[in-house]
């Protein structure tokens, strides 16, 4: 099976610093849905891993975040594509969970639920903990420039062997060739 990890804000859509809490906060980066629907095509597999820590701090509720993320779904479905899952931790960063990124927990319950390891597989985000993640279970971090990353390469300490990427479409471009 062939699975793709995708962090959402800043990756998928828009990033915010005052959090994504409702659905019309919520927009598309230009080319992002097109593609996961490039990744759909091309019998990709694609889940989506994201700190959701606005539930924790009480700016969203379940409800909001599920209204959210339907409508980014249906999006992906308008645009010829498909998420086939969606895990989230709902922790603040004091709350020292094993879900939240850059620790391991989410990762490992996506490899749990697909009955796969997660060696190779590709792992894209816009901050340090999303690549620390994938370095972390052995996938392959993937940073795109968007949202956070262009920060994020400002930084450096990026792990071993990160690719690089202007944004989603072009990360994809080079999955699929």
């Amino acid at each position: 099976m062939k699975l793709v990890i995708l962090d959402r804000d800043g990756v998928i859509n828009y990033d915010s610093a005052a959090f994504i809490k409702t659905p019309d906060e919520w927009k598309p980066i230009p080319g992002s849905l097109e593609a996961i629907a490039h990744l759909t095509q091309a019998g990709y597999r694609v889940v989506i891993a994201t700190n959701q820590s606005g539930i924790g701090r009480g700016l969203l509720d379940m409800g909001t975040l599920n209204a959210i993320n339907d409508k980014m779904c249906k999006a992906a479905i308008q645009a010829g594509g498909r998420i086939d899952a969606m895990f989230f931790c709902p922790h603040a960063n004091t709350d020292n969970c094993n879900c939240r990124k850059p620790a391991t927990g989410m990762f490992k319950e996506i490899a749990d639920r697909f009955g796969v390891e997660l060696n190779g597989v590709p792992a894209i985000g816009d901050s340090l903990r999303d690549l620390q993640t994938a370095a972390a279970v052995g996938a392959i971090p993937i940073l795109v420039l968007t949202g956070k990353g262009k920060k994020t390469k400002a930084e450096g300490e990026l792990p071993e062997n990160t690719k690089i990427f202007p944004n989603l479409s072009a990360a994809v471009d080079a999955l699929t060739q």
